[in-house]
């Protein structure tokens, strides 16, 4: 049985989307007789075909990205030749270009895995809906993350029916050096305060800008990893509000795992419905960490769920994210209830071995007999 995976990139280039298509590919690769391949675009560049982990991946050249989106014919000539070998495809969106070819799909063959919306490109949601919509029509079956995905989604409630709730999954891979090394991140970082941790792409939609405001008035420390577009507006916010001497911005680090034991709260302070699950959460859950979300109608609060694992806040509200900050931070028990409770909910409901057997029953139930 052959699974062709669509969407707009892949691996060594890593988003959640992005994560989660490697995650299949990788874990289902050559497990019950299933053989998965991927066809995305390149960045920008010719066409490449290579194999990555043991999984054939076809690149279409592109000339780069424009409004989130590759610019590529190649992905259309690239697809015609390959759409005759696959018994099944798996296509996730939001990706207009996959929104053209899956009308080229057959019917029984069609699953998409549907993200969310389109949220900030609104001249394309405008453009794409109509295929967006006759994709979705057509579809065997789709996939989400939660139950927000659909609720909040005013192309999904028309096809609630036939909407599988399948929630990504992460596999934790904590080392003994991990424990030292967190240790010594506590040493550099938090100068004996509390040690508040948020991990993601420095983009509009993160919501580090309501974080730095947040922090004015609390006795802790901030590490935010990661880079992007908004590093210097970020820079220059914690500069304007004093505070270079309590919130810190590191580059992408390789390992997580001791960053993640060293914080006393994860921050998940997304202000966007672009932030449709949060990966990261999952790694703070299996960390045993408390999370502290905001209200987005997405699955990010399905994850970490508010007075269970953590607090969720409303978004884009710096004086909520202090007060919830605040209220962990002066409740030891409370923190490590919702620690404790964070670790079990990993364990029954995002191990990665979970997903990757219900996608795998999924595809299997859905294969057509006929390639």
């Amino acid at each position: 049985m052959k699974l062709l995976q669509i969407n707009k990139l892949y691996y060594p280039l890593i988003g959640g989307i992005e994560t989660v298509v490697k995650d299949i590919a990788e874990g289902l690769n050559g497990r019950n007789d299933l053989s998965v391949d991927v066809l995305a675009c390149q960045k920008k560049g010719a066409r490449v075909i290579e194999k990555i982990n043991e999984v054939q991946v076809f690149k279409a050249a592109s000339l780069g990205k424009v409004l989130g989106m590759p610019l590529s014919l190649d992905f259309f000539r690239l697809f015609k030749k390959l759409r005759h070998d696959y018994n099944l495809f798996l296509v996730h969106f939001p990706f207009p270009l996959a929104a053209l070819i899956s009308q080229f799909i057959p019917k029984e063959k069609l699953i998409i895995y549907y993200h969310s919306d389109i949220v900030r490109q609104k001249l394309f949601a405008l453009l794409f809906r109509p295929f967006i919509c006759i994709s979705l029509k057509r579809a065997q079956k789709i996939l989400v993350s939660g139950q927000n995905i659909i609720s909040s989604s005013p192309l999904l409630k028309k096809y609630a029916t036939k909407c599988i709730i399948v929630p990504f999954g992460f596999k934790t891979n904590f080392q003994e050096t991990d424990y030292q090394t967190a240790e010594k991140i506590k040493q550099q970082y938090a100068a004996g305060k509390p040690l508040l941790l948020a991990i993601g792409r420095l983009v509009y939609y993160k919501g580090y800008q309501y974080t730095i405001k947040s922090l004015k008035n609390i006795d802790a420390r901030l590490l935010i990893i990661g880079q992007g577009p908004e590093a210097k507006k970020l820079e220059a916010l914690i500069t304007k509000t004093a505070q270079t001497n309590k919130i810190f911005i590191i580059p992408p680090q390789a390992r997580l795992e001791p960053y993640l034991l060293a914080c006393d709260i994860f921050l998940f302070p997304s202000a966007a419905r672009s932030e449709a699950f949060g990966l990261v959460q999952l790694e703070a859950l299996a960390a045993g960490k408390p999370i502290i979300n905001t209200r987005l109608n997405t699955a990010v609060e399905e994850v970490s769920l508010d007075g269970v694992s953590g607090l969720t806040v409303e978004t884009k509200n710096a004086e909520a994210l202090a007060a919830a900050i605040n209220k962990l931070l002066n409740d030891r028990v409370l923190r490590q209830q919702y620690g404790e409770n964070a670790r079990q909910r990993y364990q029954d409901f995002f191990r990665m071995e979970m997903f990757l057997e219900k996608i795998s029953q999924i595809i299997i139930s859905s294969a057509s007999t006929k390639i």
